[in-house]
């Protein structure tokens, strides 16, 4: 039962700093934009140009297996 002596104060310790966490992240605008982080990774990057060649479009042709000829 003397746990509980300490136990209770360490829990409204935790709670505590949790609720100030969370209204400082509400202060600082945290919460405001939700939808835009989700979708920027399937965003275009936009500083890619789209005529320059793949790298993999530039890679030479892999050797062709023992006794094939290529045309």
């Amino acid at each position: 039962m003397n746990i509980l002596l300490a136990l209770i104060p360490v829990t409204l310790l935790v709670v505590l700093v949790a609720v100030a966490l969370f209204f400082w992240a509400v202060n600082h605008q945290q919460f405001d934009d939700l939808d835009s982080p989700a979708v920027l990774p399937l965003l275009d990057d936009p500083d890619q140009d789209p005529a320059a060649p793949a790298a993999a479009d530039s890679a030479p042709p892999s050797p062709s297996p023992p006794g094939v000829d290529r045309p």
